[in-house]
């Protein structure tokens, strides 16, 4: 493998890629990749992702599915915690668990 092409590669698919952030979609590799998956991640993992085979630069109607559905479960999650948030504090029980401590000290 010539690694001077292999990050040359790198490079131009990288330079390719608009904007900070890219959403990839996997696609199915023989050491069990799971095809189909979205993820976001930053421009140079997603050009090293591309070139190595593990996942395809994602269609405009994906992306935007993706984000659609992250803002919606982001805005569940914060309607979810709110409350803690707001008050700075969390709340902890401890209970014991009924056994004996075992260890012999001395």
């Amino acid at each position: 493998m010539d690694l001077r092409a292999y990050y040359q590669q790198i490079r131009e698919v990288e330079r390719d890629i608009p904007g900070r952030d890219a959403v990839v979609t996997s696609v199915a590799t023989r050491d069990g990749g799971k095809p189909g998956v979205l993820s976001e991640v930053p421009r140079a993992l997603a050009a090293r992702l591309i070139v190595d085979g593990r996942a395809r630069l994602s269609t405009s109607d994906e992306e935007a599915q993706f984000r659609s559905d992250s803002r919606e479960a982001r805005q569940r999650l914060t309607g979810i915690a709110a409350p803690l948030y707001q008050t700075g504090r969390v709340m902890v029980a401890a209970l014991p668990d009924g056994k004996k401590n075992s260890a012999k000290r001395g």
